[in-house]
C-alpha cells in the first residue's frame, strides 16, 4: 500500500520561500524543509529530488514574483518613461520587501540555478519595450542592460548599507532613473 501524500510541493515551496525570506538561502536545507512542512525529510524526496531543484523553485516563484510586480506597472503606466520608471521602482521594492530572493534572481545567475530562458524573458520583455520605445529597437539591449547594471548597483549598495554620506537615497534613485531616461531618449 502506498505512503498516504502528506505534503505538496506548493506547500513546500512556500515552506522554502518562508526560509529564504526570514533566514536567507543558507537556510534552505531539504531538513528545514520538512520541519516546516511536518514531514521528514525522505518524503520530500518524492516531490523535490535534491535542494538544487528545490533553490530552482525558489528561483522560479520570485522570479514570477517580480515578473508580476513588473507586469501591474507595464499596463499601469502608459508613455515609455514613466514604464522604465515604475519597472525601477518596482525592481527596488521586490529587492527591499524580499532581498534574499533579489538576490538569488539576480546575483546567483541563471544558470546556476537553473532558470529557464522563457521564463528570463517573461521578466525582461517589459524592460527591453520600454527602452526600445526610447532609445529605439536597434539601441533596446544595450539600453537595458545599462538601466540594469546601474539599478543592481545601487540595489546592492543600499541593501548592504554602503551609502554613509548622508542624504536620501531615494533622492538618489529618482535623479538616477531620470538621468538613465534623458540619456536613453537622446541617444
Amino acid at each position: 500500500m502506498p505512503t498516504p501524500d502528506r505534503t505538496s510541493l506548493p506547500a513546500i515551496v512556500a515552506a522554502a520561500e518562508h526560509l529564504l525570506d526570514g533566514e536567507g538561502l543558507r537556510a534552505v536545507t531539504m531538513a528545514a524543509v520538512a520541519e516546516r512542512v511536518g514531514v521528514r525529510p525522505p518524503s520530500l524526496y518524492k516531490r523535490v529530488s535534491n535542494r538544487g531543484e528545490l533553490i530552482r523553485l525558489l528561483a522560479e516563484a520570485a522570479t514570477r514574483d517580480l515578473g508580476a510586480r513588473i507586469a501591474a506597472v507595464e499596463h499601469a503606466a502608459g508613455d515609455p518613461r514613466a514604464r522604465l520608471e515604475g519597472i525601477a521602482i518596482a525592481v527596488r521594492t521586490f529587492a527591499h520587501a524580499r532581498p534574499a530572493a533579489y538576490q538569488l534572481v539576480f546575483t546567483s545567475g541563471a544558470e546556476e540555478v537553473g532558470l529557464s530562458r522563457e521564463l528570463l524573458q517573461t521578466t525582461s520583455a517589459p524592460l527591453l519595450a520600454a527602452v526600445g520605445e526610447l532609445a529605439g529597437p536597434d539601441r533596446a539591449l544595450e539600453a537595458a542592460r545599462t538601466v540594469t547594471a546601474w539599478l543592481t548597483g545601487l540595489i546592492a549598495m543600499e541593501l548592504g548599507g554602503e551609502f554613509r554620506l548622508g542624504g536620501e537615497i531615494g533622492d538618489a534613485f529618482d535623479y538616477g532613473i531620470d538621468r538613465l531616461a534623458d540619456a536613453i531618449t537622446a541617444a
